[in-house]
């Protein structure tokens, strides 16, 4: 079934080439094309386009294949090129007539991209609660080992004491931060594309506000044809804001796999959370930090593939935006799985509490040195000279006893601070909205 066949039939070859991977990617938007068709035949029938005893069987019929379209059954039928098509025939199989109406005063081309800005929102706030989950088990594990001393490093080169609670609350703030990407692509993605039809709007009258309070937009994409460039660029932005993510999950990944090492040996993870090797007995990799590296270096290239299939691109639509889905929609369970796992890996990973024992660090403490010789009056330029010279010729003791207490540094986290930070980008994500308008939709009532 083709919701655009007119008798002639497409070239075999052609149609599994154009309708590609629709049918399986398409299951995962299938919930969210439903839900728009629900908000869509409200607001049709509100403008007089069907009758309300034809609404209430239409959303009876829908509520009941979003359901079926939770379970894992649900499949997109062999001949069937989109879900857009799927459900509209299943209406038209249980309903008649009747279900061939639900298509009035729109296009696949805005319904695709409901159905992906309603997925994406989804995703979002899912993406956000990991974060912030991970971000909470940061700073704890910041708090627990505040007074841990490591090594702090510059060119791989030892330069200044550092701690625990510094690295995992660097983590911590790096995902506040994120978080704020984040929030920006959430407002992109927050704005309704139904009624845009084709790109061109619709000589019916429709009501897009009606649609947008019904699906709990923000609100809405004013412009027709912008609605329809949209296409690509909301893909973009908010893989860009995964790329930042992934970069903080990458880079954290990147340390612990090189503070585990015997050459480093500052944390470890139980034997049970590494992998072994097929010919040394004694390997414990870190192959769980491996894989989110890679994954998350994977997701850092996913704005650059849009961009290239987008960005040579005029306005209007093209098939081309297809091959989008590909990339795009699969990021989303990487992304998820990585928050997850590194979660749950750094839950489990163990400290070396005395690195600092060992003598090869005492040249981390010249600078204290330094800073106490100016304390006493001497130029810092002179400080810096003396103690130079004492490391060259073996004299330098270093001062271990630390007391740093300008904000963000040794002896002031600013956890608290940090936490702050992070509830402040929470607070911009109204996801209260749209839930509501969702629960609403799904009832049997009037909605």
């Amino acid at each position: 079934m083709k919701l655009w066949e007119k008798g002639i039939s497409v070239d075999a070859a052609i149609e599994r080439f154009t309708v590609g991977k629709d049918r399986e990617l398409d299951l995962l938007l299938a919930p969210y094309d439903i839900l728009g068709s629900i908000a869509h035949v409200t607001m049709i029938a509100s403008i007089g386009l069907i009758r309300q005893d034809e609404l209430k069987s239409l959303l009876s019929a829908l509520r009941e294949l979003y359901d079926a379209s939770q379970l894992a059954g649900f499949s997109i039928e062999e001949g069937v090129e989109d879900i857009h098509s799927q459900v509209e025939g299943m209406l038209t199989e249980k309903l008649g007539d009747l279900g061939k109406k639900i298509h009035s005063g729109r296009s696949r081309n805005d319904q695709i991209l409901l159905d992906l800005k309603l997925f994406t929102r989804a995703q979002l706030e899912e993406i956000v609660e990991k974060t912030s989950i991970l971000a909470g088990t940061l700073l704890e594990k910041s708090d627990q080992f505040k007074e841990v001393l490591m090594p702090g490093y510059t060119h791989l080169q030892i330069a200044m004491p550092s701690s625990f609670g510094l690295w995992f609350g660097a983590y911590a703030e790096s995902l506040a931060d994120d978080l704020a990407i984040l929030s920006a692509a959430w407002k992109i993605v927050n704005q309704n594309p139904l009624g845009s039809a084709a790109g061109y709007g619709s000589s019916f009258p429709l009501n897009r506000t009606m649609t947008t309070r019904l699906l709990g937009f923000d609100s809405l994409n004013y412009n027709v044809v912008y609605a329809q460039m949209g296409r690509g660029k909301t893909e973009r932005i908010v893989s860009f804001a995964f790329a930042n993510l992934a970069a903080t999950l990458s880079k954290l990944a990147w340390d612990v796999c090189l503070f585990m090492s015997q050459n480093f040996g500052f944390v470890s993870l139980p034997e049970e959370l590494t992998t072994g090797s097929s010919i040394m007995p004694h390997k414990k990799n870190p192959d769980v930090f491996e894989l989110i590296r890679g994954h998350c270096n994977k997701i850092q290239g996913l704005p650059y593939q849009i961009t290239l299939i987008s960005n040579n691109l005029p306005s209007g639509y093209f098939r081309d935006m297809q091959v989008m889905k590909e990339v795009f929609l699969p990021a989303f369970e990487d992304l998820k799985t990585c928050l997850d796992i590194t979660d749950y890996a750094v839950r489990q990973m163990k400290i070396n509490c005395n690195i600092l024992d060992d003598k090869k660090y005492d040249h981390l403490f010249t600078v204290e040195a330094v800073n106490q010789l100016v304390i006493k009056g001497i130029p810092f330029r002179d400080a810096y000279k003396e103690i130079g010279r004492q490391v060259t010729e073996g004299e330098f003791v270093p001062p271990k006893k630390l007391d740093h207490t300008h904000e963000g540094s040794l002896g002031n986290l600013c956890l608290d601070e940090i936490r702050k930070k992070m509830q402040s980008a929470l607070d911009t994500f109204n996801f209260d909205q749209h839930r509501l308008a969702i629960t609403r939709l799904l009832k049997s009532a009037e909605i």
